[in-house]
């Protein structure tokens, strides 16, 4: 999947905070740390580094959105990242996201903080950021 695939179904999939772009994408795959999962339908990017892997998005495309995709690629890049040694995933999370909040509680994260006004929003308040973490296998 190329950067420009990326950033397309990010757009798409994500209204606020502001999708991510091409060149941001770009950048962040020249990372020896980063790792991708999934396709332009659905998918995963991550850092592992030091035995922890963050979450720093998943999106699944409007299109094939309600077909399990998020589920299936939330499970191959804890896959992916246990195979990298990781130990814990990490991952933050809007506090008004619920339609996530609930996804990642069926993957077994809880609540292990909270960064208070973190997301900025084009009107109203910020949200506070749940920070949320599970063992990985």
């Amino acid at each position: 999947m190329t950067p420009r695939e990326m950033a397309s179904t990010h757009a798409a999939a994500f209204t606020q905070p502001r999708p991510w772009t091409t060149d941001e994408f770009a950048s962040l795959l020249e990372n020896r740390f980063i790792h991708i999962v999934g396709d332009a339908g659905c998918f995963a990017l991550f850092q592992a580094i030091a035995g922890e892997a963050e979450l720093l998005t998943v999106a699944t495309h409007p299109t094939v959105q309600r077909q399990g995709l998020a589920l299936q690629i939330m499970h191959q890049w804890h896959e992916q990242a246990a195979a990298l040694h990781s130990t814990r995933a990490f991952l933050d999370v809007a506090a008004d996201n619920f339609a996530a909040i609930a996804l990642y509680k069926r993957c077994g994260y809880w609540q292990c903080g909270l960064r208070k006004g973190y997301y900025l929003r084009e009107t109203g308040p910020k949200i506070d950021a749940l920070v949320m973490e599970r063992h990985l296998p």
